[in-house]
């Protein structure tokens, strides 16, 4: 019948080429294709028979942070609560999430609104982040938690063994500098927020007692405060910065 929507199970022939790459990207073929599709689909497009990822991404999320703090404790058998904790942010922050969607050209694939940023929206930390949370929470509906832990082990675990010692971010770097100085805690504080609604961005800035405040910006609050602890704890212990 002309007009007939696509069945659930059914995309369109611009979508089912999206999750067709997608499929050939993770090697994993979907039973309910819906899901594969509603992973891809960025907020920006979504419409009535059609939603976007959110609803995955805050799924995927919770399996991720289950597979990998279950990761970290089998690799770590011998450290304490407080060590894997370290390195658990680290493992499932945006940050990390992107680097692996950017490995797996997750961006080709996404299902985004057509205009002239859409090429750089697609590479942003917080919508390949998001999207990569929402193929996760995919792939643990339609394959069940086995299939889901082969996926995050497969491409989490070069990030596990990247640095052996616990690591702290910035932020807890920060913190135990400025108190062993005997000062306060640090004080964050969001400057601006920009942005639309799918794709923001915050300018944090971090103060400490007598010192020269760090502003920075980032896709989201988190994110925008680690930046701005890291600016102002290279700047008190005189290190020069390299994070890409």
């Amino acid at each position: 019948m002309t007009g007939e929507r696509p069945r659930k199970n059914q995309p369109d022939k611009t979508s089912a080429r999206s999750v067709a790459g997608l499929e050939a990207t993770i090697d994993y073929i979907f039973a309910d294709k819906s899901l594969a599709l509603t992973a891809l689909t960025h907020s920006s497009i979504a419409r009535a028979n059609q939603p976007s990822n959110e609803r995955l991404e805050f799924l995927g999320d919770r399996v991720l942070g289950l597979v990998v703090a279950e990761m970290l404790f089998q690799q770590f058998p011998y450290e304490a609560e407080g060590a894997l904790g370290y390195r658990f942010p680290a493992l499932v922050r945006a940050e990390a999430l992107a680097r692996i969607a950017e490995q797996l050209g997750l961006a080709d694939h996404l299902l985004i609104d057509d205009h002239e940023f859409a090429d750089n929206l697609k590479r942003k930390t917080g919508v390949l982040s998001n999207a990569c949370e929402a193929v996760i929470a995919a792939l643990y509906l339609d394959g069940g938690l086995s299939v889901t832990k082969k996926f995050i082990e497969t491409h989490w675990q070069a990030l596990l063994e990247e640095d052996l010692t616990p690591p702290k971010d910035a932020k807890t770097l920060l913190q135990e500098l400025v108190q062993s100085r005997g000062a306060v805690v640090p004080v964050y504080r969001i400057v601006e927020r920009t942005g639309p609604d799918h794709a923001p961005e915050f300018r944090v800035e971090v103060s400490v007692e007598n010192e020269i405040p760090a502003v920075a910006s980032g896709p989201s609050k988190r994110a925008a405060e680690t930046a701005a602890a890291k600016l102002l704890y290279h700047r008190l212990t005189g290190q020069q910065n390299n994070e890409r």
